[in-house]
């Protein structure tokens, strides 16, 4: 037998009745229907997770007392939002 998949956008999750925060849960349950009428739920599946990427880092600057010959110190703020998951890793390009 074929899966079968349904994509619904997160912003569905996001507004009313529903209002669920980044970071919260989401169960779902199906229902089959054909000619004949419809099926009982499914279980519930194990979950999804309302994320999205986070705000980019703030207050970026060179930390000059930790510059030497061959290092270069930088500090940042971690970003107001995080997408609804914990920031785990950070990117430094050099521009």
């Amino acid at each position: 037998m074929a899966a079968k998949t349904c994509t619904i956008p997160v912003q569905v999750f996001k507004a009313s009745p529903f209002n669920l925060p980044w970071g919260g849960s989401v169960f779902a349950k199906v229902v089959a229907i054909n000619s004949e009428g419809s099926s009982v739920e499914s279980n519930p599946n194990n979950g999804a997770h309302i994320i999205t990427n986070p705000d980019p880092p703030i207050n970026l600057q060179e930390v000059y007392s930790q510059r030497s010959k061959s290092t270069l110190a930088l500090s940042w703020t971690e970003a107001p939002f995080n997408g609804g998951t914990p920031v785990i890793d950070y990117t430094i390009k050099i521009a």
